[in-house]
């Protein structure tokens, strides 16, 4: 059993469950930065699935972290989907056993794998339960948990229609600190990628892992970017992707960077004029609090179609711009350079994407979780 720490509130140690993508993780750790922040002296656990990425990330950032050996369905044809009722029920025992060694007084879900057994484990023993949903369409696992969890933690309006309402708290979405008054950055970031104030920016990225049809519409407009065309280029085309892309464009014209991934977000964010992207709640979450418009393609990829969703969300509002993936081929380039040429097109976009950031939803979530603790 670990020790107790004698904190100055009843929360004293928090269990923090989820991840599998940077969508679920980077609100995590928002969310636990933001409970030190009100009490260091409150011990954080969190547990993740076994080989996904927040078992690296999670103590890069100061965290400790336990993995259950819980996985998802395979789409395609798997003996590996054989195994997951076998590794669900180790999953539940586990999270059953890390409950019972940490003795948590609140327990957050972020989504992804683990969250699903640490949620029900700690809804059944009575413990205070979150979930933090980042998108505007639930999956299956947190509509399943929303009738059981005591607090429901959501960006989006509207999601009555998948959970209780009464359960519902609207904070929006947890995102890094680093990303708070970005324009103070403009400077150091054009002197980081080597371009020129003076010329409008194009950032584009699809995650971690990339976006084929991104990166196949950059490699096929590129003779439309660099500084003699007067449009600047931030291109990451995800790590797996990043040297064939680098073999096939060869030497690249100034003012366009060609990278695998976007390790400095803030200074990505504070370079661009304008943002084409996937639509992951946490990207636009991101979008919203650095204030950058954007042209979202959602992936149709991801579970019950959510990116579409989130899209729209922003389309309707007129914070964005929405491409779909099928659309995108040969338009998505010219669609970006004429809307770079459209200062007041940009200025709405600007001002209306503003109009959806939450810069206060880490620090809601973790009052939520004091209070919870206290009442209980």
């Amino acid at each position: 059993m670990l020790s107790v720490k004698t904190g100055r509130t009843m929360l004293r140690r928090l269990v923090i469950s989820g991840g599998g993508t940077g969508g679920h993780i980077f609100p995590a750790i928002a969310i636990a930065d933001a409970v030190k922040d009100k009490d260091p002296s409150v011990e954080i656990l969190f547990v993740g699935a076994e080989g996904k990425m927040e078992m690296e990330r999670v103590p890069a950032a100061g965290y400790r972290i336990v993995g259950l050996p819980i996985a998802g369905i395979q789409r395609r044809l798997s003996l590996e989907n054989l195994r997951l009722p076998f590794r669900l029920f180790r999953s539940m025992k586990k999270a059953g056993a890390v409950l019972r060694e940490f003795a948590p007084d609140a327990v957050v879900g972020v989504g992804g794998y683990a969250s699903g057994p640490v949620l029900w484990q700690a809804a059944r023993r009575g413990i205070p339960t979150v979930i933090q949903e980042q998108n505007s369409f639930a999956g299956l696992t947190n509509r399943w948990l929303g009738k059981r969890v005591d607090k429901i933690c959501v960006a989006y309006k509207g999601m009555d229609a998948f959970f209780p309402e009464g359960k519902i708290l609207f904070t929006g979405n947890p995102v890094r600190k680093d990303l708070r008054d970005i324009d103070r950055l403009k400077d150091e970031a054009m002197r980081h990628y080597g371009l020129r104030a003076e010329l409008p920016t194009l950032l584009v990225f699809g995650g971690s892992l990339g976006a084929r049809v991104l990166n196949e519409e950059m490699r096929q407009s590129l003779q439309l970017f660099g500084a003699s065309r007067g449009v600047q280029l931030i291109w990451a085309t995800g790590r797996a992707q990043f040297d064939a892309y680098r073999e096939r464009l060869g030497a690249l014209p100034e003012g366009v960077v060609l990278l695998p991934f976007l390790e400095r977000m803030d200074l990505a964010y504070a370079a661009a004029d304008l943002v084409v992207c996937r639509a992951g709640a946490l990207t636009l979450s991101e979008l919203a609090v650095v204030g950058r418009p954007a042209i979202l393609v959602p992936s149709p990829y991801v579970t019950a179609d959510h990116q579409t969703h989130n899209a729209r969300a922003f389309e309707q509002v007129g914070a964005a711009v929405m491409v779909a993936e099928s659309e995108a081929p040969g338009t998505l380039a010219q669609t970006a350079l004429e809307l770079l040429r459209d200062e007041p097109g940009l200025d709405f976009l600007r001002e209306k994407m503003t109009g959806q950031a939450s810069s206060t939803a880490a620090q809601m979530i973790a009052d939520l979780l004091f209070q919870m603790a206290e009442k209980n």
